[in-house]
């Protein structure tokens, strides 16, 4: 089965949820990991989601749970099931996702905390407190989110420390906040 280059990229965005998601199922015991991850996807207004990994969890396994979806979630639950018909199909959580995919929207929601939207702001910290347990760029990401919000574009000041896909994932980042607000 071929997976779409999109499709792949939100597979790997997610991959470290899905494959929690797919051990809970396997074991009782890992729905403690999984928790925190469902809490963080609800305070992101995720319901729809959450709601179809807790139908998954109670041991729902068809097709209806991708109806009335968005693409993401869909992606995401389809990700899920053939992970428990096929553990060889998970994404590894190891992998980076392509950082041209996350830019435009990391972008918007900095744009649109800075224009007083109070969801992109909880939003972006709940994503910056995920991303700063995470090693390499993605802590580093974490770690820049406030000074994006505070207005920092310098690329030298915000790609310290980075290696080459994280630099790329903030010029790219710098560079839809500039189509968002030129100057």
């Amino acid at each position: 089965m071929s997976i779409s280059e999109r499709d792949q990229q939100i597979r790997q965005t997610h991959a470290p949820l899905i494959q929690q998601v797919v051990k809970a199922c396997l074991n009782a015991e890992e729905r403690q990991r999984l928790e925190p991850m469902l809490q963080m996807a609800r305070e992101q207004n995720w319901h729809a989601l959450v709601d179809r990994i807790e139908s998954i969890l109670q041991g729902q396994r068809d097709e209806s749970l991708l109806l009335n979806l968005d693409e993401e979630d869909q992606v995401i639950v389809q990700a899920i099931l053939q992970g428990l018909q096929n553990p060889e199909t998970l994404p590894d959580p190891e992998v980076q996702a392509d950082p041209t995919i996350a830019a435009p929207g990391l972008a918007q929601m900095i744009h649109a905390a800075n224009h007083g939207n109070s969801e992109a702001l909880q939003a972006l910290a709940n994503m910056a407190e995920y991303m700063i347990q995470v090693p390499g760029d993605m802590r580093q990401l974490g770690g820049i989110i406030n000074r994006l919000l505070q207005g920092e574009r310098d690329p030298d000041v915000l790609c310290k420390g980075m290696g080459p896909s994280g630099e790329q994932l903030v010029l790219n980042i710098l560079e839809e906040l500039n189509q968002l607000s030129p100057q």
